[in-house]
């Protein structure tokens, strides 16, 4: 879900994203926060197998340790948690539907097993998706998600919600809704009719985890920051939109949802991790927000 992604082409993004979170399988023990055994497949077939030969090896540590690598690495580790644990309190407390917006190369359903009695949607670029099937099925590994595939960039985001139920998401129960590494991408018209879709296949009970940049972040960038912009607009998937943190609660409250939780990474880091290498993931522009949809929002829909 990348609002200049090539047409044809599966998101070169997200595979960096799913090599970076296989990666972590190199970190030193206490530094492991999140598994993904498949991530790296989705960007190279050699790069996985380099990864699955350093696990548990020093050499293989002494790698990731390196502050520049270590620093994306803990960041997409700390960034995989957080949702994950959004993911598993949503199920204990009884959700059942878990839709992923722009899944890219995330295999949470095949990663999380308390997803295995949850239904999960995934929707995605054609390129993308039919990229991450083919390799998922060269490993022989065999997804219980439901694939809902979406041209971004063709489709109105009002039909998803109809597109949804024709692949048997219920309107009717809840559903969280993860937004994951995408929002940073898309035009301020493609969020608020991002929104608005999720908002009309939400029931009551429904929750979003999104990840987003403040606007701080794009408007005076740091130089690591202005070098990572130019890479991505390179390849064809520019960064465009951020938020001011203040101004959140008003924008989502506006199209039904109540924030929740917003947290940036940096906090995150420092909650899960120990103090020296929370120290290196001090980026407090990129965060994570979880809301609820508001039922008056869902009152007014169904009137």
């Amino acid at each position: 879900m990348r609002a200049c992604m090539r047409d044809e082409t599966p998101s070169r993004t997200a595979a960096w994203v799913a090599l970076s979170r296989h990666a972590g399988r190199l970190l030193p023990p206490e530094l492991q926060l999140a598994d993904d055994p498949y991530g790296a497949a989705f960007a190279s077939p050699l790069l996985a197998k380099v990864i699955e030969r350093g696990v548990g090896k020093a050499p293989g540590e002494a790698l990731v340790t390196l502050p520049p690598l270590l620093r994306w690495i803990l960041y997409m580790q700390i960034r995989t948690r957080v949702i994950d644990d959004a993911v598993r309190a949503f199920v204990d407390g009884g959700g059942r539907q878990l839709v992923q917006l722009g899944a890219g190369y995330d295999c949470r359903a095949l990663r999380l097993p308390e997803l295995a009695d949850t239904a999960v949607f995934e929707v995605d670029h054609p390129a993308t998706q039919q990229h991450k099937r083919r390799v998922l099925d060269r490993l022989g590994v065999d997804s219980p998600s439901t694939y809902v595939t979406w041209h971004f960039e063709e489709r109105p985001m009002a039909e998803l919600p109809a597109a949804l139920a024709t692949q048997g998401h219920d309107p009717a129960a809840p559903t969280l809704t993860i937004w994951e590494g995408v929002t940073m991408y898309l035009t301020p018209e493609a969020i608020d009719a991002s929104l608005r879709a999720i908002a009309a296949f939400s029931a009551p009970h429904s929750q979003l985890a999104m990840t987003y940049f403040t606007s701080d972040r794009l408007r005076q960038p740091s130089l690591v920051t202005r070098a990572i912009s130019l890479a991505v607009s390179g390849i064809g998937e520019p960064w465009r939109f951020g938020w001011d943190p203040g101004a959140l609660p008003g924008y989502l409250q506006g199209r039904g949802f109540e924030l929740v939780d917003d947290v940036s990474l940096a906090d995150a880091a420092r909650a899960h991790l120990p103090a020296s290498a929370a120290a290196l993931v001090g980026d407090d522009g990129r965060r994570i927000a979880t809301s609820a949809v508001e039922t008056i929002a869902i009152a007014d829909r169904s009137s």
